[in-house]
């Protein structure tokens, strides 16, 4: 099974969820690579899928394109004159695949971070066709994040596999404390887990 893992918004936890799925795939006896199609600010996020990923690929498939600048990929992608090629993005993808049991695609920012003039990361993610895992930086506002998020989704006909609540920070608050329950009569998408600051890997049954 493939999925496109996708974010409330910038830093909430996806390139770190992404790892331990691919940890969980491969403990499971299965190969896992994770995919990063766009990288901005350096490529950081897709050095760690790297690594994280079973042997059998290098940087640049695990990661096609890539700007410098910290900026959404439309906007790096002006400031460097290099446009963001959707189909170029698919084809990746699509020769991983030939490869690898579990291929994990990793969205840049949010749901609607922009990729070109007329194309965002949802764009990507409806080409490809993928179910959908949602990372929520569990805090305050979160759950506005998430509902919209799953919206977004689901207009795009695509299927939410599930949430996972990160909470990155070491204190916890009275919202990241609340969130999964108040999620849970808000939507029937389940959540998956629940993941506090350091943990290292998921629990067994998670996917």
């Amino acid at each position: 099974m493939h999925y496109f893992i996708t974010g409330t918004d910038t830093d909430c936890g996806k390139t770190y969820v992404t790892s331990l799925l691919l940890a969980y795939f491969q403990q499971q006896g299965h190969s896992a690579v994770g995919y990063k199609p766009v990288c901005s600010g350096g490529r950081g996020d897709a050095e760690i899928l790297l690594k994280a990923s079973s042997p059998g690929t290098d940087l640049d498939r695990i990661n096609p394109c890539w700007f410098r600048n910290a900026l959404s990929p439309y906007a790096a992608s002006l400031i460097e004159n290099r446009p963001v090629l959707l189909d170029q993005l698919v084809a990746g993808y699509e020769t991983l695949v030939e490869s690898f049991d579990h291929v994990l695609v990793e969205g840049a920012g949010g749901w609607e971070t922009p990729l070109t003039a007329t194309e965002t990361i949802a764009d990507l993610a409806t080409a490809l066709q993928l179910p959908v895992l949602l990372v929520v930086n569990n805090r305050l506002g979160a759950i506005n994040h998430a509902l919209l998020t799953l919206h977004g989704i689901a207009s795009r006909g695509l299927v939410c596999q599930g949430i996972l609540l990160n909470h990155p920070a070491d204190e916890r608050d009275p919202a990241s404390i609340s969130n999964r329950s108040i999620l849970e009569k808000f939507t029937s998408i389940p959540v998956l887990t629940e993941l506090i600051h350091g943990a290292t890997e998921l629990p067994e049954g998670v996917l």
